[in-house]
């Protein structure tokens, strides 16, 4: 019996010492960047509410579409304050959500919670970096009367996902130089989406330049600058969010 109470003791000790890594690991995301912080503000064209979810409200929101945005894993949700901000000033509504242990795994259908509380936004698309995106297209699977719109930033659906029968409009967006995510991952992902997906190519972009968080590890350095990725970024969610008015 003692020989068994130790072990069991051990393993305890063993599992809470993993789980508090695991947490403490969490806890740590990636970024922000110190240049995010005007992101945060808000303007003449943005009101900026800062919360569990950073929501970006344009002021001439007449066009009531809006896009949720699911964070990379570990990446700290305020780290997309710029690209968000950026959509919004164009006229659509963008909610980019914090993740339990930031990440998204843990809370796939938080998009549910957004629709409810902003009725009067009557189109919605969703959409993610990473692992976030992945979550996103997991969501907008589940929910295809109510998602239109599914923007994947250097992502992929998961492997038991399939939209590929489904009407909702899609661009997946990935840069060559992406560490993480490789193109043949992006394009062996193209048969479980729907044939009109677009597929934008950045070149000389990376992984962690999807967001405003700095290097990544495991990824390759960027041959662009961040800011000319982002402008790439943003105009192609655009072009999509633009198609579903």
């Amino acid at each position: 019996m003692r020989r068994r109470y130790k072990a069991v003791m051990v393993l305890l000790i063993a599992v809470s010492i993993g789980v508090t890594g695991f947490v403490v690991w969490a806890e740590t995301p990636l970024g922000p960047m110190p240049e995010m912080l005007e992101a945060l503000n808000s303007d003449t064209g943005v009101e900026v509410t800062i919360g569990s979810w950073l929501v970006f409200r344009p002021l001439n929101a007449t066009k009531k579409v809006g896009f949720i945005v699911y964070p990379g894993g570990r990446v700290d949700y305020r780290s997309y304050a710029p690209t968000g901000h950026a959509i919004a000033a164009k006229g659509y509504w963008v909610i980019i959500v914090r993740m339990p242990l930031n990440l998204a795994v843990f809370v796939v259908n938080l998009a549910q919670d957004v629709i409810v509380a902003f009725p009067e936004v009557q189109v919605w698309a969703i959409g993610g970096h990473s692992l976030g995106g992945s979550m996103a297209a997991q969501y907008a699977a589940g929910h295809p009367s109510v998602i239109k719109g599914l923007i994947l930033w250097a992502s992929y659906p998961p492997s038991a996902v399939d939209l590929s029968g489904q009407s909702v409009s899609v661009v997946t967006i990935r840069g060559n130089r992406d560490g993480l995510v490789s193109k043949a991952q992006i394009d062996g992902s193209l048969k479980v989406l729907p044939p009109a997906t677009v597929s934008v190519e950045i070149l000389g972009g990376n992984h962690a330049q999807f967001g405003w968080y700095g290097p990544q590890p495991g990824d390759n350095e960027a041959e662009i600058s961040r800011a000319q990725q982002q402008t790439i970024i943003v105009d192609a969610t655009l072009q999509l969010l633009t198609n579903l008015n």
